[in-house]
């Protein structure tokens, strides 16, 4: 009996996209494509009924992907970063509410919001109610201001 290598193409394709589904994308979505091109590099073997076909459209694709394809996969399941509601507010401006310390958290009104603010460290001294500031940063719920 002898050995049908398109089938192992198949096979074994089909096992990668399994494992890549198991560990959860664990690879980053290459044992799927890589998968992908033995099962059609083994088909197209079988439909032809020539196992050094099957190999070399395998391989071509497997080349393929990782010369090209690969940077394009990654590209598009790199996340980008989102500001946070507070975290958009750096760089705004806003009034005081309520006077800010050194070492007493005051409020400030941006955006038609009120919130929690502190002195960023530069800024040597309190701040008044009615003065203008900018939002330099946030330090968990608290606007560090200027």
């Amino acid at each position: 009996m002898t050995m049908q290598w398109n089938w192992v193409l198949v096979v074994a394709g089909a096992l990668l996209v399994l494992l890549e589904v198991a560990l959860g994308g664990f690879a980053g979505f290459d044992l799927v494509l890589i998968g992908s091109a033995f099962v059609i590099g083994g088909l197209l073997g079988l439909a032809f009924g020539s196992p050094v076909f099957g190999f070399v459209i395998a391989s071509a694709l497997c080349v393929l992907y990782i010369a090209v394809g690969r940077r394009m996969v990654r590209r598009r399941m790199q996340t980008r970063p989102v500001p946070s509601n507070a975290d958009a507010l750096v760089g705004l401006h806003g009034l005081v509410t309520k006077r800010i310390e050194r070492h007493a958290p005051g409020q400030v009104r941006v955006r038609d919001e009120v919130w929690r603010a502190g002195l960023a460290p530069e800024v040597p001294g309190p701040l008044d109610a009615g003065a203008e500031v900018t939002v330099a940063g946030v330090d968990g719920v608290t606007l560090q201001v200027r």
